[in-house]
């Protein structure tokens, strides 16, 4: 009974250590500053200016996605094992309230919060990629829409989820992982050409979700049972023509009758321009053949 007392007595001092590790290394990434300047750039109010940064945040940037349709923000995820992601309020009603313009530009771009910590999930990665006046544009848009009076709550982790982020398999806080010092083009020309192409699979997310080589997969950062990402190479549009590809990206329907899974935001893509439509495709014709999970 004395050896049980004592190999018992050991196990909780090893899971009380290990308890611990776990909470100080999740917030010690929690926590962690990034020392990230501010880049200065001029917000317009233009009508033109406007549409524009609506029509990004919406059918391209798809901010409205996990912030709402009012971008008074929502619960992304609540799992008893992981924990709470909340999107918050971006408009004047929330967060952004507090925000200058200069720290919406560095928070879209680089995922760094006017504390200097890291935002969660949101894809700066993507947003990196975005021209100087997109970024203007979407800053510009985000200041004009109505405040909204809504709170979700806050975001936490809970035990499985501190302890995947404590042992780098949750790549949660998006600072982390960016090249800070990337520069990023001041415009882009719209157009249909394969730059612009690239440009919207970029800013727009298919990288993010379907890998840099776009060869689909399961997504990093998701539960084991999230549906894989599909593969946007060659490989996989081939049995595709262009018309058909551009009904999927604006209804979700495909050719057979099936629809294609709920976490694709063809909601969102619907809302692209034909021009967009047409670049965004022509590029993804053109990027390297890979097999499926490859990313």
């Amino acid at each position: 009974m004395r050896w049980i007392a004592y190999a018992a007595g050991t196990l909780v001092v090893l899971l009380g250590g290990a308890a611990g590790y776990v909470y100080a290394a999740s917030n010690s990434k929690a926590d962690r500053e990034y020392d990230v300047p501010l880049q200065h750039m001029a917000i317009s109010s233009d009508s033109a200016i406007l549409a524009r940064g609506k029509h990004l945040a919406t059918a391209i940037t798809k901010c409205v996605e996990c912030h709402s349709d009012d971008l008074g923000g929502k619960i992304m995820i609540d799992d008893p094992a992981l924990g709470v992601a909340v999107a918050p309020n971006i408009t004047t009603g929330g967060v952004i309230a507090n925000y200058t313009d200069d720290e919406l530009v560095r928070v879209i771009r680089h995922g760094v919060k006017r504390d200097g910590r890291s935002v969660i999930i949101m894809p700066a990665d993507d947003y990196q990629h975005l021209a100087d006046e997109d970024v203007a544009a979407i800053v510009a848009y985000l200041r004009s829409v109505p405040a909204v009076d809504r709170t979700s709550g806050q975001t936490m982790l809970r035990p499985v989820g501190r302890t995947l982020v404590a042992a780098n398999i949750l790549p949660l806080y998006v600072a982390e992982r960016l090249d800070h010092t990337r520069i990023a083009p001041s415009m882009m020309v719209a157009d249909t050409s394969l730059a612009y192409g690239e440009y919207l699979a970029n800013v727009g997310g298919c990288t993010g979700c379907h890998g840099p080589g776009l060869g689909g997969g399961p997504i990093p950062g998701l539960p084991p049972e999230a549906p894989p990402a599909s593969n946007l190479t060659p490989t996989g549009l081939s049995k595709y023509t262009d018309e058909q590809l551009e009904t999927i990206l604006r209804t979700g329907g495909r050719p057979d009758g099936s629809s294609v899974k709920q976490e694709m935001p063809w909601r969102y893509t619907a809302l692209m321009t034909p021009l967009e439509m047409r670049a965004t495709i022509k590029y993804l014709r053109t990027v390297p053949r890979k097999e499926f999970g490859t990313r």
